[in-house]
């Protein structure tokens, strides 16, 4: 997968004042869109469509020292107006084209290249899961991304969790892991910065229907599952866990992503130090 990434870049290197799509770019390393756009994103630390942007004022701020005019050098690089380019330039360099121009001023958001920084070997277990169609029932809110610590949205969703709600989820939940889980899905924003929010439902996974009025139920299709277990403490442990799927295990294994939500869950204790949880990622073969 890094060799594609850097592929990827010299691809985007060599198109910089054509059109580029998330459609076009997954056709150039014969992946899918989701696969791509989340990858990229985990690893690069901001999105695709960022990074094209960056290169592109990087190129575009050096063509105006040049001497190059703005109406050019905005139309060069994809722009509909003056205006929508002089205000991608100055949010991007904290300068309008004309005064960077006079006071010689210059950004420069360098190209990327993507390499393993081997620092001592750490493996991790996971297992590869085919399951069938299934149901997950609960509670649901759409809340913020965010990565380091506890997201306070999530605990206030589960806090609004009524006793009568718990029965009827305990009830329902006949499968694996027959406890509460973790669903996120319907990404909005980018995903690693921290930008955006998401749909997080709390509740049980079942085979059964929902015949509860106060309970949400979101269907699962059939898939290929990557399972990730991981034990220690609570919420680094797991943050880490979801960290090093992506920057690690993902580049170098034979799985691409399938889009469907994410899944989590974990085994509460009094010890916060040594937390058992688990995260699923839907895969298929490359």
């Amino acid at each position: 997968m890094l060799q594609d990434l850097n592929r990827l870049i010299d691809y985007i290197e060599g198109h910089l004042t054509e059109d580029l799509s998330i459609s076009q770019l997954a056709k150039e390393l014969l992946i899918s869109e989701y696969h791509l756009k989340r990858t990229f994103s985990f690893i690069a630390g901001m999105s695709l469509f960022e990074y094209i942007k960056n290169r592109r004022l990087t190129l575009a701020n050096r063509d105006l020292l040049e001497g190059q005019k703005v109406t050019d050098v905005a139309f060069k690089y994809g722009y509909g107006s003056i205006e929508g380019f002089s205000r991608a330039f100055r949010d991007w360099s904290g300068y309008l084209p004309t005064e960077a121009v006079k006071k010689g001023m210059q950004k420069s958001f360098p190209r990327l290249t993507f390499y393993i920084d081997v620092r001592g070997g750490k493996s991790m277990e996971f297992r590869i899961e085919k399951k069938e169609p299934f149901n997950v029932v609960g509670v649901t809110k759409r809340v913020p991304i965010q990565f380091g610590g506890v997201n306070t949205a999530i605990q206030d969703l589960a806090q609004t969790i009524t006793e009568q709600q718990r029965k009827e989820m305990h009830e329902l939940g006949d499968l694996y892991p027959n406890q509460v889980i973790n669903v996120s899905y319907d990404f909005e924003g980018e995903r690693l910065e921290e930008k955006g929010s998401l749909m997080q439902m709390i509740g049980f996974a079942t085979s059964k229907e929902n015949p509860y009025a106060d309970l949400e139920e979101l269907q699962i299709e059939a898939a290929t599952w990557a399972i990730f277990p991981n034990n220690g403490p609570f919420p680094k442990t797991l943050q880490d866990t979801w960290g090093d799927i992506y920057a690690q295990w993902l580049p170098s294994s034979d799985y691409e992503l399938v889009e469907a939500p994410e899944i989590s869950f974990t085994k509460w204790g009094d010890d916060f130090s040594h937390v058992y949880s688990e995260i699923w990622i839907a895969v298929k073969e490359k």
